[in-house]
């Protein structure tokens, strides 16, 4: 079997059609990536070995991110994939896995930012430890600088205002404070900024869906039909303004007893798959629902930075992998190019 037949667990496509940069040495192998996979490269290995019939792989990872959000302003010219993280109504843990998918992308060797762009509600400086009060520092009068936390560049407007004062606006004025967030910080090289949506199909998601170059979507659900329904126009809504549907997150999809291990299905079992499979998009992760994850939250320090190699991060990582894998099979579609393979002599 030849190297470049090999089909990408998290792509779903073969390296040779994704365009994938190989280099081969006896039974060594330096592959570029178009996502980021620290933590997966022993699985990698493994399946790359049992692909070419041989007992084991030396298999090493670089990454290199598509660009799938050509910035229009100097401030997002070196963003280049901006991902929103959306839901059809509130409740479903949006932005508890916007922020641990954030974390995951860090995890896995990616430069990522997080924005909260849930004007009305923003929750990121609590989940990320930020001390009430925190303000970013300001650049020639005008531009912000993201505070740093947990490895992220983050801008949320829960660090211009106090927790206790109410934004009460009209959705232009929310829609405009919102673009001057995200065009007046100075977010430097990332590859990913991921977007903490507000919930709904509103002002705010129009105005990014128009004003700003979006690279891709991820849609929050839970089990619940109520949330499934609301689910399904979400992504409806980002199908009719083309931004591409990267897949769907199932949260609280189960609760494992700390006890017994007995699987419990509190709110209804296969709502995400259900409408992965109606709309075509991949369910990228189903997590359970599990007292650690909002403990970690609230106290500052989300699951996947508190206990990165446990059990809960590494369903937050894969469901990392497999978006950034998306973006990357994305691109390869509209731009196809064939890969470059070196036999080197040792």
């Amino acid at each position: 079997m030849k190297i470049e037949e090999f089909i990408d667990p998290y792509a779903g496509q073969s390296w040779g059609d994704l365009g994938a940069r190989i280099f081969t040495s006896d039974n060594q192998v330096s592959v570029t990536l178009g996502y980021p996979t620290d933590g997966g490269r022993d699985v990698l290995a493994k399946q790359l070995a049992e692909h070419l019939g041989v007992p084991d792989i030396s298999l090493e990872l670089q990454f290199a991110a598509p660009r799938r959000s050509p910035g229009k302003s100097a401030e997002l010219a070196q963003v280049k994939n901006i991902v929103l993280v959306a839901s059809g109504k509130g409740g479903v843990g949006k932005s508890t896995t916007a922020v641990n998918l954030a974390l995951a992308l860090d995890a896995e060797g990616a430069k990522v930012g997080l924005l909260d762009a849930d004007i009305y509600g923003p929750s990121q400086g609590m989940m990320l430890g930020v001390d009430d009060g925190r303000r970013p520092d300001v650049k020639d009068g005008k531009f912000f600088e993201p505070i740093r936390a947990h490895g992220l560049k983050a801008m949320s407007m829960s660090f211009m205002v106090t927790d206790k004062t109410p934004m009460v606006w009209r959705g232009p004025m929310a829609s405009g404070a919102l673009q001057q967030i995200l065009g007046q910080t100075l977010w430097g090289d990332l590859d990913y900024l991921i977007v903490d949506m507000p919930p709904g199909t509103g002002d705010i998601q129009l105005t990014l869906s128009q004003q700003v170059p979006v690279a891709g979507v991820v849609v929050v659900t839970t089990p619940q039909d109520i949330a499934l329904l609301d689910a399904r126009k979400a992504v409806s809504m980002f199908t009719k303004v083309d931004i591409p549907v990267l897949g769907v997150i199932e949260n609280m999809s189960m609760h494992e007893c700390p006890a017994c291990g007995h699987v419990s299905h509190l709110f209804g079992e296969g709502g995400g798959a259900r409408i992965a499979s109606e709309t075509g998009v991949p369910l990228l992760a189903e997590l359970p629902l599990d007292m650690a994850i909002r403990q970690q939250a609230d106290g500052g320090t989300p699951t996947v930075r508190e206990a990165p190699d446990g059990p809960l991060a590494q369903r937050y990582r894969e469901g990392a992998r497999h978006m950034a894998a998306r973006l990357w099979a994305l691109e390869k579609a509209q731009d196809a190019a064939p890969p470059v393979i070196s036999m080197v002599d040792d």
